[in-house]
């Protein structure tokens, strides 16, 4: 099949499962990934394997643009009022996560794949299980919420914590292979280098490229005068801001939520998100209904048990890590109660550092892939509208379901 037929089909396709999702009281993004599903290569197959596979470039393309809307809705003035809320949620909530997700896994792991060495298998997948675990998929957030156009403190706090969840995951995932990579070997020596410094340069590197093509922007934009140009322009740098940071091997989200929030406190100039923003219902068909599309039936066979342990325990240790930090900082009654509820999609970035982490550790590669891809699969379909229930209960949605 060729691409261009695919992407047709993708959008089509996924239009009606978008509408027949409202039409059954969901969000659109749940009618998308089941769609996907059902052309997936494990089930129809009307998108075949190879073509799903280069089709890699669209979920880049919307992942960098997702990254600069996320970016351009975070506030200075509203993030300084919530700074306390916001710090003690994103950290405990990550933390919960991690912790949760490790103790059951190395526990409960060799009842359900016996046979096996603890400090070389069962903990050291555990634990970088529990590390990918922290992140937050900013896709399915910023989806949702420009679904029902949400606005007030837990749509705030929301979007400043997923901003912040993937520069904890890369942190925590570079943590967890700098202790797990000694000890499935047997070495001794841990390098506090790799385990702190690398993850924490990579983050600086993101910081620093999003700060260059921010002001670069800045200047550029104001040569396009006429709005349609503005569009060019605003792509175009995003475009290049996800492509330098590929090449880099840094992070392209980061790197562009930082474009995005400077461009939004320092340019009071709307147009710049609006113009992206009209372009956004297209990404959102492409993205989600690609990311249905990598269901492989094989994998809930082969660690169905295990992805529903890593469901379980990353929702409740968001949930509680959610709520600790909500009383701890004082929160509003909205985001102690239903923000940790809309903080469980999980999607690009986790499928990302598991495939990484894969790679690194053969021995027990094979079944984490498979489990934290199964797990994925499962998060995808019911957190949305978990999320979409968090919204609406806290009163922020401005648009009602017909």
């Amino acid at each position: 099949m060729n691409l261009i037929l695919a992407l047709g089909i993708i959008i089509v396709v996924g239009f009606f499962g978008g509408v027949a999702a409202r039409r059954l009281k969901f969000p659109r993004i749940t009618g998308y990934i089941i769609i996907g599903i059902l052309l997936s290569p494990s089930l129809l197959n009307i998108i075949p394997k190879e073509a799903v596979e280069n089709l890699d470039i669209v979920t880049n393309i919307a992942l960098g643009i997702i990254a600069y809307l996320i970016g351009g809705s975070l506030h200075w003035e509203n993030l300084r009022k919530l700074k306390e809320s916001i710090t003690w949620i994103t950290l405990l909530q990550s933390l919960g996560a991690w912790l949760l997700v490790t103790l059951v896994l190395a526990l409960l792991g060799p009842l359900i794949i016996p046979n096996q060495t603890f400090w070389q298998w069962y903990f050291p997948m555990a634990f970088i299980i529990g590390a990918i675990s922290c992140a937050t998929a900013p896709a399915a957030t910023i989806a949702m919420i420009s679904e029902y156009k949400a606005k007030g403190p837990l749509t705030t706090t929301l979007l400043a914590v997923v901003a912040l969840d993937d520069a904890i995951a890369v942190i925590a995932f570079a943590i967890a292979l700098g202790i797990c990579q000694p000890l499935v070997s047997g070495a001794s020596n841990i390098s506090f280098y790799q385990m702190l410094g690398v993850p924490f340069l990579h983050i600086l590197e993101s910081v620093a490229l999003g700060i260059i093509f921010a002001f670069a922007l800045m200047y550029i934009s104001r040569l396009a005068k006429p709005r349609e140009l503005l569009l060019v322009v605003v792509f175009g740098m995003i475009m290049l801001c996800a492509g330098v940071t590929s090449y880099l091997g840094i992070s392209s989200i980061l790197a562009n939520m930082v474009v995005g929030f400077i461009m939004v406190n320092k340019v009071k100039r709307k147009e710049m998100f609006l113009v992206v923003e009209e372009i956004e219902d297209v990404l959102f068909v492409m993205f989600f209904v690609l990311a249905g599309l990598y269901f492989d039936l094989s994998v809930l066979k082969v660690a169905g048990i295990l992805a529903l342990l890593i469901v379980l325990t990353r929702c409740s240790g968001k949930y509680v890590g959610t709520r600790a930090g909500a009383k701890i900082s004082h929160a509003s009654d909205v985001v102690k109660k239903y923000l940790g509820l809309a903080l469980l999609p999980k999607a690009g970035v986790t499928i990302g550092l598991v495939i990484l982490a894969a790679l690194e550790f053969p021995t027990f590669g094979a079944v984490m892939l498979n489990a934290v891809l199964a797990s994925t699969i499962i998060n995808e379909l019911i957190a949305p509208p978990l999320t979409k229930y968090a919204i609406f209960k806290a009163g922020e949605a401005s648009v009602k379901v017909s």
